[in-house]
């Protein structure tokens, strides 16, 4: 009795197991075609290694349930849904092996052979899938950190776009005296009836008067030019002393040659990547002593790039040095030795060019 109602409740857990795989609509996701194949491997296992206290029509019954599941579970024809778009699978395979065992009568032990067959190919397939599905998250994860990484580079301060310049004090006070200059210059207003001797007048005592405003604004330039301009030389050495390149404040003392020694000691000590970097920043700042560029906190080095894009040759040797420093600053690439013989090679072929 016991042995009955055993046999009788596996019946039954593998009825509800196929009507809950039944009735998925629709095409399966590649996990639920990785679960139906595991499900029929686990059943199939009960049927090749039965329990013992199972007689031989009991076996029948429990090997035709689980048979009974292919069709539903795996039909001939299936869809899976795998990467946005739907996949065709043909299982012909399982039933050309079910029509074999059909063949067979039950006694034969050519049936046995045939089920392990069919279970060690469903095991291959779900190993398959695992490592397909694996793979898929492991690209996925791949996607995530860099996007991650491209977030990171541009909330960089050298990619934040620049302020806008606000006008000073200065520039403010200029631009209303040129505004009440020319509200206050005359214009000409000579009626057509008038003499052509008092028009001769008119015009005279105009040009007298633009000579005189045109004396005055001479007279205040004289004064006060000298002063305008020590103001804008001690700006100029003030921005010179507050240089930022990259990101990185220099020195007002530090120039293009002793950033380049500074390289070459980086590189000596193994620090090839602060080397790289350094020796670029090195290359912008002698091009903005040759006045070839302009220096400003917010460009990056594709903007420096597209500065010198007029100077072929220079431009040629740049863009080798420019992707050498995105390889290996951003893009974390570990630097060997040869990487940074060839950054120095053509760090002087870019500075020679000039």
């Amino acid at each position: 009795m016991r042995k009955s109602l055993f046999f009788t409740y596996q019946i039954l857990l593998f009825a509800i197991v196929t009507f809950a795989f039944a009735n998925s609509a629709g095409a399966a996701t590649l996990t639920e075609y990785r679960e139906n194949i595991r499900h029929l491997k686990d059943d199939l296992d009960s049927v090749i290694n039965p329990e013992q206290n199972l007689t031989d029509a009991e076996n029948l019954s429990l090997e035709k349930a689980v048979l009974d599941e292919f069709p539903k579970l795996l039909p001939a024809k299936d869809q899976v849904e795998w990467q946005n778009s739907v996949v065709e699978i043909n299982n012909q395979w399982i039933y050309d092996a079910l029509e074999r065992l059909k063949k067979e009568p039950p006694p034969s032990p050519k049936r046995r052979m045939i089920l392990i067959e069919v279970r060690e190919r469903l095991a291959a397939l779900e190993d398959k899938l695992d490592e397909l599905e694996n793979q898929t998250a492991a690209i996925n994860a791949a996607k995530d950190q860099d996007k991650r990484k491209l977030a990171e580079i541009l909330r960089r301060a050298e990619y934040q776009k620049p302020k806008e310049k606000q006008e000073s004090v200065i520039e403010k006070l200029y631009n209303r005296i040129i505004s009440w200059i020319v509200r206050m210059l005359p214009r000409p207003n000579i009626s057509p009836g008038a003499t052509g001797g008092f028009q001769s007048l008119s015009f005279v005592l105009q040009m007298i008067l633009y000579a005189l405003i045109l004396g005055a604004i001479g007279f205040i330039v004289y004064r006060f030019a000298p002063f305008l301009i020590n103001k804008y030389r001690f700006k100029e050495k003030l921005e010179k002393k507050a240089r930022v390149i990259l990101g990185e404040r220099l020195a007002a003392d530090e120039t293009a040659r002793s950033l380049f020694d500074e390289a070459e000691n980086l590189a000596r000590a193994g620090n090839l990547r602060g080397a790289i970097r350094r020796g670029y920043i090195a290359l912008l700042c002698e091009l903005s002593d040759k006045k070839i560029i302009g220096l400003a906190q917010h460009k990056t080095n594709r903007d420096y790039l597209r500065d010198v894009r007029q100077q072929h040759e220079l431009h040629e040797n740049m863009s080798g040095l420019t992707v050498n420093y995105e390889r290996h600053w951003y893009g974390l690439e570990n630097a060997q030795e040869k990487d940074w013989e060839e950054f120095r090679n053509d760090y002087k072929k870019a500075v020679g060019s000039q």
